[in-house]
Formats: C-alpha cells, sequence, structure tokens
C-alpha cells in the first residue's frame, strides 16, 4: 500500500476560509491553492497507509471525548526569523486546540509524534515568501476577525499534487454549541472591501 502524508485541522468554515485562501494567494504563497484555511492540530505526517483505519477510530475517539467551543480569530502574529511564516492569532479556542492536538498525538495512539517546535494554534496567511510580502501579510491582515463554533476537525491527505484533500470529518460528542457574539460575517466583508 505504501505510505500517505496525512494532517488533522480544524477547518476555517466560508466565508472566513476562502477569504483567507484568497489573501494567502495575493500575497504570492504557492501553497496557497494547495491548503484549505486551517487550524493545525497534527502537522504533515508520514504514516503507512494500512495504518489509516487506526487512525480514523483513535480520531474518532478523541472527538467522542470533545465538546464544541468557540472560535475567535483575530490580529497578526509571526514566528520570524526563526520560521518565515505569518499568521493570523487565535484569540479564543487556543486551549481547546491544544488539548485536541495532545490527545491526536497521544503516546498511545498510532500517531504519536514530538513535534519541532512547541504547539502555537495559528492560521497561516504566508510562508517563505519574500520579506516584503510577509509584511504586507502582517499590515492588511492586523485588523482581521472572524468567530464561529468549532464542532469538530478533519483528517486530510496530502496528494501528490501537493494539494490537501479532506478524508473524513469527525464531530465532537456535545450536542451544545456555544453562543457567539458580533456578526463576523460584516466584518469580512469590509476586509474585501479594501
Amino acid at each position: 500500500m505504501g505510505t500517505v502524508t496525512i494532517g488533522v485541522s480544524i477547518a476555517v468554515p466560508e466565508p472566513h476560509g476562502s477569504l483567507l485562501q484568497e489573501r494567502r494567494a495575493g500575497f504570492g504563497d504557492p501553497a496557497a491553492s494547495g491548503i484549505p484555511t486551517h487550524v493545525t492540530l497534527l502537522p504533515p505526517t508520514e504514516v503507512d497507509a494500512s495504518e489509516l483505519p487506526a487512525i480514523e477510530a483513535h480520531l474518532a475517539e478523541v472527538a467522542a471525548s470533545g465538546r464544541p467551543f468557540p472560535m475567535r480569530l483575530s490580529g497578526t502574529g509571526t514566528f520570524r526569523p526563526l520560521s518565515p511564516v505569518v499568521y493570523v492569532q487565535v484569540v479564543e479556542g487556543a486551549e481547546a486546540c491544544t488539548w485536541l492536538q495532545k490527545q491526536v498525538r497521544d503516546a498511545s495512539g498510532p500517531v504519536a509524534r514530538e513535534l519541532a517546535f512547541p504547539y502555537h494554534p495559528h492560521v497561516t496567511v504566508a510562508h517563505g515568501i519574500p520579506d516584503e510580502a510577509m509584511d504586507r501579510a502582517y499590515e492588511e491582515l492586523s485588523a482581521y476577525e472572524a468567530e464561529w463554533p468549532c464542532t469538530g476537525f478533519a483528517l486530510y491527505e496530502q496528494g501528490t499534487d501537493g494539494v490537501w484533500r479532506k478524508l473524513r470529518e469527525f464531530p465532537f460528542g456535545g450536542a451544545s454549541v456555544p453562543p457567539q457574539g458580533g456578526a463576523p460575517a460584516e466584518r469580512d466583508s469590509t476586509l474585501r472591501r479594501r
């Protein structure tokens, strides 16, 4: 069967996901078209394809123990100079993301692994592009705001063409969705007018 490259993430829903993906492409990031907008829970990880059923069963267990939580993005940050990344910050929901990624990578599970850097939930909007473009991403999205109720996560596989495709969604076991405030669609529309 061979190996496949997988990742686990929380998708940034519409209209926010497409908007940030378009902005990422507009900054000149060639990876933008192949990476759905997301918050990573498990970074790209090579596994044997025969392990996928066990991985899916593990992720279903993690999701069943999870509960919906509010996610809110606000403003920008960067990992420079350590890593050439500009991102939109997760300002609400970070603790829940941190808990989830620990469960996904748990030493007793099928995708146990160490991380190259400490976990920091974020939404990448520029990666590995010229500094001027990174600066522009940082500045132009500094007032970006979005929020939504996070109700689960998904397993993705990277194709040989470099494009990440969703294999399966894993909804949380909790039934109630926490209340959300504000009107993120209105904030997104103001960003589109720029």
